[in-house]
């Protein structure tokens, strides 16, 4: 047993494998107030909610109260690892700020009442919108922290009693790309790939994907094979230098927005070397003549150019992932925030379909997700796709819902495409969406330029619902605040990007009268009077386990079938990946093997669109191009960002996530450790950027676009020339005493446009005009920025980030034992 401190040490001690060997066990703990494990009353299975990853923990329970978290040896995604925000984020919980009672606005302030009062006003002004303007007042915005059972309940009140369109989550703003793009490829959502790729690749390509912080137990699996014999050669794309880049073989950083210039450049090179496995693509791809034509006028040299990147580099990436007998590749922000973001996307699906790299050992894609639940909102139809990766613009698949659900057809809007977030925002804004409902997200820090988003939610015609925990921006501004249980506090299930399915149990009782998401949702249902044709209950399910046994029907014969699931199977071991069916009772570990695809045009969950224009191709279209259902080889002209720098702003600005925080920081600021690690924004500039300005480490700074000004103290780090980024987490309530920088705004998206790509709507973050000026120069204190991750100083000086006696978690490694292959 080892002694670590997780914050100075993200990642852990190593633990060395080699290609096709097991990953080695290594079972991290946590626990409060110097607690031993034997002083636990109790261990209550879960998995974590603050990434992506899907980590299989248990939580420890000790006098009705949670103080602490264990990995689990015996999961299959982490091999009992856990990361920083899963070993200290707990501690949100108990936070003597949690809501504990409704709150309604009375005469321009919140008070609190009790549930029948807030539960009738929200009722009393949904019915009355549904008689005076119809389904299409109300709209429904989540998140991608719910559970399975809760979005699905979401989703059918939505679509089956209401009958609204506009449904959506703040998975639009983190993984919307990444169902787009294998809608696009593959004709349905569903990863191809498994972590356990990882064991066996060869080659592993990053794109726009900064895996050592945003899921750092998967980058601890990386950092082992690559410690290990016959390590994988890393490719990174991403403009700062990240500790994914420190480890690359090749690293680009190309100029944000030319992500579509890249991947051009790295497909040329593919083609022109003959790097196709031409019977894999001729067996089992449409597209490939058309690719190859407009792909012919490409050179690596023009991307080289596009994208400032060297041509050398650029061909000794094409190189490795043109060769490599076993490629992974992932994607995520970098490509999903930035311009193009399903077109790039896609090419990097155009890379595997052209080599023949799905379906087996070490040859996948992760088109990662950005939140831990956020494949539930697409597979149970609460980000606006319907129910069982059904397809909306099918008559059939929606006819079958319908039978599902028991109502008839026309209940369920289908008549155009569902209503992306900032679509809602706009119909807010004209007044035609007059009732909004947000569950556990805060859109008034998360969402695009936040002056104009402030301004559309306070306006007094809109009644705005916040189903949250804490007291968030959103929240203040609310007519009705509903109190929320959180993860720890209620039962259900959830599943991470690697199609994992997880069951996480309710370890201690919510704080007052907060409630489960599922709870109030079946309580609003009640209230409403949803019925089916029978007259009956349209919800008519009553708990957690009722609600996922509904569900099951509803996936059974879809690519997300979870029929052969139960929480009993769930319960004591691993998470098992989906489709898990009678034909699959152990779980599907990859899909797409031998070539079979979900992407007949009776079975797709999308017909596709144009990648440029976003344009939804007709069944009658993809009929023509895909008869057989075989996966889709689409090309993308590059088209530059719209905003572009400019005299009077010189840079571009991107923003991201760190490490150490999660969203807008509502649990992790209250976590002692990992707000200790990273207390306040700050802005990233290279040392060429920062000494042409003069410049120096911890100066305060006013980074400003064209539509605000934020100030933040400056890192200067290995950013790539040209670019500043800031992390987007900091908002305004949560401001630490002795570190609000002179009063000036500190959320990153106060800078950000109201601009979203294409084919997915996701806002694009990344590609901002912006310019730096000097607002004081700083006392020799350097920024508050983490020293352990991409915002690493360039420069000496500046004292380590540590966690210390308090972040001293415990390590047992078992070398290949009890892992799982």
């Amino acid at each position: 047993m080892t002694r670590v401190d997780r914050i100075a040490a993200p990642w852990g001690s190593r633990t060395p494998y080699g290609p096709g060997e097991r990953w080695p066990v290594r079972t991290d703990t946590f626990l409060a107030d110097g607690l031993a494990p034997e002083d636990v009353d109790r261990w209550v299975q879960s998995a974590t909610i603050l990434h992506s990853n899907g980590d299989g923990l248990d939580i420890a329970v000790k006098d009705g109260s949670i103080v602490g978290v264990r990995g689990r040896a015996q999961d299959r995604v982490n091999h009992g690892r856990l990361g920083p925000k899963d070993l200290y984020g707990w501690q949100a919980n108990a936070s003597p700020e949690r809501l504990t009672r409704p709150l309604v606005r009375r005469r321009g302030e919140l008070v609190e009442t009790d549930w029948d009062t807030a539960m009738d006003l929200v009722v009393r002004r949904s019915q009355e919108l549904l008689e005076e303007q119809g389904p299409s007042a109300l709209g429904f915005y989540t998140t991608g922290q719910l559970f399975l059972e809760e979005y699905y309940t979401l989703g059918m009140m939505a679509h089956g009693g209401i009958g609204t369109n506009h449904v959506d989550g703040n998975t639009r703003l983190c993984t919307a790309t990444a169902a787009a793009a294998l809608k696009e490829s593959f004709g349905c959502d569903g990863q191809p790939g498994s972590y356990t790729d990882i064991d066996h690749a060869d080659a592993i390509a990053l794109y726009g994907h900064n895996m050592a912080e945003t899921q750092t137990v998967l980058w601890t699996r990386v950092l082992d094979r690559l410690a290990g014999p016959h390590p994988p050669r890393i490719v990174c794309v991403d403009p700062r230098l990240t500790e994914v880049a420190r480890h690359a073989d090749v690293h680009l950083a190309p100029r944000p927005g030319t992500n579509v210039a890249l991947m051009n450049g790295l497909l040329s090179e593919i083609l022109a070397n003959g790097w196709v496995d031409e019977a894999y693509v001729a067996a089992h791809a449409v597209g490939i003549d058309e690719l190859r034509e407009q792909l012919a006028p490409w050179s690596a040299e023009m991307s080289a150019r596009i994208c400032d990147v060297p041509i050398e580099a650029l061909r000794e990436a094409a190189r490795i992932v043109g060769t490599a007998e076993r490629l992974v590749s992932t994607v995520l922000q970098g490509f999903y925030q930035s311009n193009q973001a399903t077109a790039a996307a896609v090419q990097v699906n155009n890379v595997h379909i052209l080599r023949g790299q799905l379906g087996a050992p070490g040859r996948g894609i992760l088109q990662m997700n950005g939140q831990p639940t956020a494949q539930n909102t697409r597979e149970a139809g609460a980000d606006g796709d319907l129910a069982g990766f059904r397809n909306w613009s099918n008559d059939a698949q929606v006819a079958d819902l319908a039978r599902v659900w028991n109502i008839d057809p026309m209940q369920i809007p289908h008549y155009s495409p569902p209503t992306h977030v900032m679509q809602q925002l706009r119909y807010i804004e004209d007044g035609s969406l007059r009732f909004w409902w947000v569950q556990a997200t805060n859109p008034l820090v998360s969402l695009p330029e936040l002056q104009r988003v402030r301004s559309i939610l306070s306006q007094q015609r809109l009644f705005l619902v916040v189903q949250d925990i804490f007291l968030t921006e959103t929240a203040q501004i609310a007519d009705v605040v509903l109190p929320a249980a959180t993860w720890g506090e209620k039962e259900g299930t959830f599943t991470n990007v690697d199609r994992t399915v997880h069951y996480s149990g309710k370890a201690v009782e919510p704080p007052g009268e907060a409630r489960p998401d599922l709870d109030i949702f079946l309580d609003y249902a009640r209230r409403m009077g949803f019925r089916d044709k029978d007259g009956d209950p349209l919800v008519h399910w009553h708990d957690p386990r009722s609600a996922f046994e509904a569900w099951k029907e509803c996936s059974r014969g879809r690519p997300c079938d979870y029929s052969g699931l139960s929480y009993e199977k769930l319960q004591g071991g691993s998470g098992v990946q989906w489709p898990c069916t009678d034909d699959a009772p152990e779980g599907t570990e990859r899909i797409y093997a031998d070539g079979a695809f979900w992407s007949s045009p009776d079975y797709c969950e999308s017909y596709g669109r144009d990648l440029v224009t976003g344009a939804p191709l007709s069944e009658t279209e993809y009929r023509a191009l895909n008869p057989d259902g075989k996966a889709v080889l689409k090309y993308a002209r590059y088209v530059p960002p719209h905003e572009l720098p400019s005299e009077e702003y010189p840079l571009q600005l991107t923003t991201g996530r760190t490490l150490y925080h999660f969203h807008t920081r509502t649990k992790t600021a209250r976590a002692p450790q990992l707000q200790a690690a990273a207390p306040e924004v700050w802005v990233e500039m290279s040392e060429q950027d920062a000494g042409a300005h003069g410049f120096q480490e911890g100066d305060l700074l006013e980074v400003a676009s064209p539509r605000a000004a934020v100030r933040a103290r400056l890192r200067i780090s290995g950013i790539r020339p040209g670019v500043v980024f800031l992390p987007f987490h900091y908002g305004y309530w949560d401001t630490p005493a002795g570190h609000e920088p002179d009063g000036g705004a500190r959320a990153a998206n106060e800078l950000t446009i109201t601009e979203w790509d294409a084919c997915s709507k996701q806002p694009i973050f990344k590609t901002a005009a912006a310019r730096v000026t000097l607002v004081r120069r700083g006392d020799g204190t350097p920024s508050a920025a983490p020293t352990t991750t991409a915002s690493r100083p360039s420069r000496g000086g500046v004292p380590a980030t540590r966690g210390g006696e308090s972040a001293m978690a415990e390590e047992d490694v078992r070398a290949h034992a009890g892992g799982l292959a």
